[in-house]
């Protein structure tokens, strides 16, 4: 595991050293994701899927769902009840 101290700013930003951007691939303008968990911060790099690895995600789902019977109008009944279940 490869650790560093950060020191937060007057503006609350942090830098991430070289070692750690190059040892992840991180380029300017790449987003992360930040998770917390009592006084932990975890940082994890989001990459967001190509226009080529979107549509075959689509295109997965598009097929699961055919092959549970679900049809396009289904999905405003399916979004409803994911909400109801989520505010329980």
């Amino acid at each position: 595991m490869n650790t560093q101290i950060l020191t937060v700013s007057s503006k609350g930003q942090i830098s991430l050293p070289v070692s750690i951007r190059k040892l992840l691939s991180i380029d300017t303008g790449d987003k992360l994701i930040a998770y917390t968990s009592g006084d932990v911060i975890m940082l994890k790099t989001l990459k967001l899927p190509t226009a080529e690895e979107f549509e075959a995600s689509l295109d997965e789902a598009q097929k699961w769902a055919a092959s549970v019977g679900y049809e396009e109008s289904d999905v405003n009944d399916i979004i409803k009840s994911a909400r109801r279940n989520k505010k329980r």
